[in-house]
C-alpha cells in the first residue's frame, strides 16, 4: 500500500445484507450488536456508523454462530428419552390401532357364529374374544397414557387428516366386545345381560360423538381436496352403524320388553344417521375415483371400507326387523286396544328388513368387486396399519350373508358365508402376524401426527432458535 493510499480516508465496511435466497442469514438492518474479536476493533467499530458491522467481528462471530449450531445439532443427534423405550410407543401410539380390536372382534363374532359349527370351533372363538379384550384393555391404557404425558398431542392429532379418522375405530372396537358379552357371557345371568345393555349405551354415546363431530371438523378444519379424498372419511361414520347393529343383539336378550324396544328405536335411528351420511360419502368417494382415479398405493386398502356400512347396514336392519317382529308377535294390545296390529306391524318391519337387507348385500357385493379387482391391478403396496381394514368390512359382509342364509334357509349362502369368515379368519392371520413382527421391531410406531410439534432436544425439551438470531438480538427485518 502506497503512503497516498494510506493517507486517504479508509470507507467503513458496509454491513453484509442477507439477500432474500441466502439460505444461512436474516436479513440485518440496523443492527450493530456484534462484539469484533480482534485487538483494536472496538474503537473503529465506534466509528462505523449504525447498520455497519466490521468484516473482522463479523467473521469471528460466524465462527461462534457455526460453534454453537454444531453443539445445537450434536444435541438434536442425540436420542431424546421420547424417542426410545416405552415412552416412544406411548408417544407413538395412534388411534388406528383400535383397527385391531376391530378385526379381532369380528373373527371371535364369525367363528362362534359359523353355519357349520362345532364345539371346539365355539372355543376358539371364546379364545378370540379374550384377546380381544386383552388388547382393547392394553390399547386403552396406553392411549390414556398418550394424552396424560403428551396432552399437546391430542390437538395435533384432531387436526391432522388422516390419524383423526381412525378414532371412530375405537366404538367399533368395543361393540365387538359387546356382541361376544351377549353371545357368550349372558347365559350365566341377567347381570351380564344389564351390564352389556349399559356398555351399548356408552357405545352409542361415543358412536354419536364421533359421528357428529368428526365430519364436522373434517368440513371445517381439514378442508381435504378431492383428490385427497379417500374412503377413510367413512371411518367416524361407521360407528353409528355398528352401534346399531350391536343393540339389534342386546335387544333380543333383554328381558324387559321396555327396555328391548327402547333399545330398537335408538338402533333404527343409529342406522338412519350413520347410513344417510355413509351414502353421501359413498358418492363423494365414487365420483372422486371417476374424476382422478385410484388411490394412492399406501391408501390403497381403504377401497375395501365401503363395503362396511353397506354389509353392517344389512346385518342390522333384519336383525331389527326379527327382533321387532318376536316382540310385537306376543304382544295382544297396541295403543292400549285389543288389536292384529301390533302382529302386523312386526311383519311389516321384518319383511322390510329382508328386503332392504338384500339391496345393501347387492350394492356391498359391487363394492367388493371394486376393492379385490383394485388390489388386482396393484403389484405391490406398502404394509401399514390401514391393511386391518381388510378384516372388518369383509367380516361384516360375511354376518350380512348369514343373516340372509338363517333367514331364506338358504344352503348357498350358508356356505358363501362359510368361505368369507374363513377368508377373514386368513387374512387376521397374515396381518395380525406382520403386525407382531413389526411391533416388536418398533417400525410400527410412527405418528404422523406428531410432526406438526415442535422438535425435541436431546434433553427432551423443545429446541431453541439456531445460535444465529441468539447473536443478533433477534432483530431481523
Amino acid at each position: 500500500m502506497s503512503f497516498l493510499e494510506s493517507a486517504l480516508p479508509r470507507e467503513p465496511h458496509r454491513g453484509l445484507r442477507r439477500e432474500d435466497d441466502d439460505p444461512l442469514f436474516p436479513r440485518m438492518v440496523e443492527d450493530n450488536n456484534f462484539a469484533p474479536s480482534y485487538p483494536g476493533a472496538q474503537d473503529q467499530s465506534l466509528a462505523n456508523p449504525i447498520g455497519t458491522v466490521d468484516e473482522y467481528a463479523m467473521t469471528g462471530a460466524l465462527k461462534r454462530v457455526g460453534s454453537q449450531e454444531t453443539v445445537a445439532d450434536e444435541k438434536e443427534a442425540q436420542p431424546a428419552k421420547e424417542a426410545v423405550g416405552w415412552r416412544r410407543i406411548v408417544r407413538n401410539f395412534t388411534p388406528s390401532w383400535f383397527a385391531v380390536n376391530m378385526g379381532t372382534g369380528i373373527v371371535s363374532i364369525l367363528l362362534h357364529g359359523l353355519p357349520y359349527n362345532a364345539y371346539w370351533i365355539r372355543i376358539i372363538s371364546i379364545g378370540f374374544f379374550l384377546l380381544n379384550v386383552l388388547l382393547f384393555m392394553t390399547f386403552s391404557l396406553i392411549t390414556i397414557l398418550r394424552y396424560i404425558l403428551y396432552p399437546e398431542i391430542w390437538s395435533a392429532m384432531i387436526q391432522h387428516p388422516a390419524q383423526s379418522l381412525f378414532l371412530g375405530c375405537f366404538p367399533m372396537g368395543f361393540a365387538t366386545i359387546i356382541n361376544m358379552t351377549v353371545m357368550v357371557c349372558c347365559d350365566w345371568g341377567s347381570g351380564w345381560v344389564y351390564f352389556a345393555w349399559v356398555m351399548w349405551w356408552v357405545d352409542v354415546v361415543l358412536s354419536m360423538a364421533s359421528c357428529v363431530t368428526m365430519p364436522f371438523i373434517v368440513m371445517h378444519r381439514h378442508k381435504p381436496a378431492l383428490h385427497a379424498t379417500t374412503a377413510a372419511l367413512l371411518l367416524p361414520i361407521v360407528p353409528a352403524v355398528v352401534a346399531s347393529a350391536s343393540g339389534s343383539i342386546v335387544a333380543e336378550v333383554i328381558p324387559d320388553r321396555s327396555h328391548a324396544i327402547l333399545t330398537i328405536v335408538v338402533s333404527y335411528i343409529l342406522l338412519g344417521i350413520g347410513e344417510s351420511f355413509a351414502f353421501l360419502v359413498l358418492a363423494m368417494y365414487f365420483h372422486r375415483l371417476h374424476v382422478h382415479s385410484l388411490p394412492a398405493r399406501e391408501a390403497i386398502v381403504s377401497v375395501f371400507l365401503p363395503v362396511g356400512p353397506l354389509g353392517q347396514g344389512g346385518f342390522a336392519i333384519q336383525k331389527l326387523g326379527t327382533d321387532l317382529l318376536n316382540l310385537l308377535s306376543s304382544t295382544e294390545k297396541f295403543n292400549g286396544r285389543e288389536s292384529q296390529s301390533p302382529l302386523y306391524l312386526g311383519q311389516i318391519f321384518y319383511a322390510t328388513g329382508i328386503l332392504f337387507g338384500f339391496v345393501m348385500w347387492g350394492i356391498g357385493l359391487v363394492w367388493l368387486a371394486f376393492a379385490f379387482i383394485t388390489i388386482g391391478t396393484m403389484k405391490r403396496f406398502p404394509f401399514n396399519m390401514g391393511w386391518w381394514g381388510f378384516t372388518f368390512p369383509l367380516g361384516v359382509f360375511a354376518t350380512c350373508t348369514s343373516m340372509l342364509a338363517t333367514e331364506l334357509d338358504s344352503r348357498f349362502l350358508r356356505v358363501l358365508t362359510t368361505i368369507l369368515s374363513l377368508c377373514v379368519v386368513l387374512l387376521w392371520g397374515v396381518v395380525g402376524v406382520r403386525t407382531l413382527y413389526l411391533a416388536m421391531t418398533g417400525e410400527i410406531f410412527t405418528a404422523p401426527c406428531l410432526q406438526s410439534l415442535p422438535k425435541t432436544r436431546g434433553d427432551g425439551k423443545k429446541g431453541k432458535n439456531g445460535g444465529v438470531d441468539r447473536i443478533m438480538g433477534k432483530r431481523f427485518s
